[in-house]
């Protein structure tokens, strides 16, 4: 092989390595077109028609199953990193008792929060044993009268 093809096949080998870590942006949930949201009126459209309109829900209120969000998330991810949100968008449903829209509204990525995890712990009950302790703590309650593990006596 030539110096002049090793270099071409390094190059190549280089360029589509460098190609495999890039940005990968995915997308996913439900972000139904705004031609479609605008079909939906309040106090006219029930359920059936904005499950045939926008599909079923991303997710339904926990508390209340008379809520219906359709939720979608783009997101870039560089390599190992944690995966940045680039956009996020809620449309929540309400519906009243009789199954007619009450409500439409539609978030985006101003009233995201990020949570924060509390970094506590529970305490165990007993005493905490430091390492050495625990390391010479068991010297002494074993006794040769005792059976060994198989049930016989050693």
């Amino acid at each position: 092989m030539s110096h002049r093809a090793t270099a071409f096949l390094a190059l190549a080998l280089l360029g589509g390595s460098l190609t495999a870590c890039g940005y990968a942006v995915e997308q996913r949930g439900n972000a139904p077109p705004d031609t479609l949201v605008a079909q939906i009126q309040p106090g006219t459209t029930d359920k059936q028609t904005v499950t045939q309109l926008l599909g079923s829900p991303s997710s339904v209120a926990a508390f209340d199953d008379s809520t219906w969000y359709y939720i979608s998330q783009k997101s870039q991810a560089i390599a190992f990193f944690k995966p940045e949100t680039l956009d996020q968008k809620v449309l929540a449903i309400s519906f009243d008792q009789k199954g007619v829209v009450r409500d439409v509204k539609k978030v985006g990525m101003e009233a995201r929060n990020e949570l924060q995890p509390v970094e506590r712990t529970t305490p165990a009950p007993g005493k905490e044993l430091t390492f050495f302790e625990q390391l010479i703590g068991n010297f002494g309650r074993f006794n040769s009268q005792n059976h060994g593990p198989g049930g016989t006596t050693p």
